[in-house]
Formats: structure tokens, C-alpha cells, sequence
């Protein structure tokens, strides 16, 4: 019986967190959430630029406990108050957002597209140099970035698949 016991548990678990909170923190991102894959400037370096991947979970500052859970259920991110009211938690990095959306990825339900176009990009990312990225690594991760920010709602404009490009050179 304690086998079964067990194995019942192992079963009910990713890790250390169970499929159940995985599945809550899935639902929250799906509906109180944001996947983002950003090409920035950069004022030092070689290159002037990095990539920037964040996921990030928004509630009311008046229910923010929820994100402190989030929090410490996936063992991540920081937590910042915004002036309008809202509270957010963010997880930024490579590594970081490609393994916590493995995770949860299961029971992702309405941003599947965003979060397997970050899933691809990170997987880029994370097998090469940043400066050794070469024309058809940038152009796939353009084609995740396009597919990530048409599907997200954003009220700023949002950048073209050309002004891309021309942020990484890869205009003729």
C-alpha cells in the first residue's frame, strides 16, 4: 500500500510542485499574464543590443498575495508595485523563463502560440554566444517575436517584422 501511496504522489508532481499548482499558475498566466521576447538597446558592449524574455504575472495590488504564492511555489522572480494599482511579478532570463514555461506548458491553454514561439527562442538562445548568432538563428528568432506580439495585447505600437530586421542588420 505505501508503494501505491507513493507512486500516487510521484504521479501528482513535477519536481517538488504539484501538477495542481502548475496548472493554477498556467491557468493565472493564460488569463492574468504576459509572455515577452524584446530586442533592447544596449548602450554598452560590442553589439548594442540583447534579447530580453520575461514572463510576467499582473494582479490588483490589492490581491497581490496571489503573486507572492506564484512566487514561491516556482522559487522565482520579483515582485514590483506599479503606480496605477497593479502589482506584477516578473521573471526574466533565458534559462530561467525556458524552464519555468516547461513546467507549466502542459496547461497552458490560450497562449499556447506565444509560449511555444518562447520555448523555440530560448532554445536558441541558450545554445549559442550572443555575438555568434548568425542569420538564420536571428531570423527564427524574429519569427517568434512576430508570433508572440500579434498574439499578445498590447496598447503601444508594435515593432514590424522590417524594423526588426534593421535592429539586427539583416535588412540587403
Amino acid at each position: 500500500m505505501k508503494i501505491l501511496e507513493d507512486q500516487k504522489k510521484q504521479d501528482n508532481t513535477v519536481g517538488s510542485r504539484s501538477k495542481t499548482d502548475l496548472a493554477y499558475i498556467a491557468g493565472f498566466l493564460d488569463g492574468d499574464g504576459s509572455l515577452m521576447l524584446q530586442i533592447k538597446k544596449r548602450k554598452d558592449g560590442t553589439l548594442k543590443r540583447r534579447f530580453m524574455t520575461t514572463i510576467c504575472f499582473y494582479q490588483d495590488t490589492r490581491h497581490e498575495e496571489n503573486l507572492y504564492w506564484i512566487q514561491k511555489t516556482l522559487s522565482i522572480g520579483f515582485i514590483s508595485r506599479r503606480n496605477d494599482g497593479m502589482t506584477e511579478l516578473r521573471i526574466n532570463g533565458y534559462d530561467q523563463v525556458n524552464n519555468i514555461i516547461k513546467l507549466i506548458s502542459p496547461y497552458i491553454k490560450f497562449k499556447k502560440l506565444q509560449c511555444n514561439a518562447l520555448m523555440r527562442a530560448c532554445k536558441v538562445l541558450l545554445s549559442t554566444a550572443l555575438r555568434k548568432l548568425d542569420k538564420t538563428q536571428l531570423l527564427e528568432i524574429v519569427e517568434c517575436i512576430m508570433v508572440i506580439q500579434n498574439e499578445n495585447y498590447v496598447t503601444k505600437r508594435k515593432k514590424t517584422r522590417e524594423e526588426l530586421l534593421k535592429v539586427l542588420d539583416l535588412t540587403p
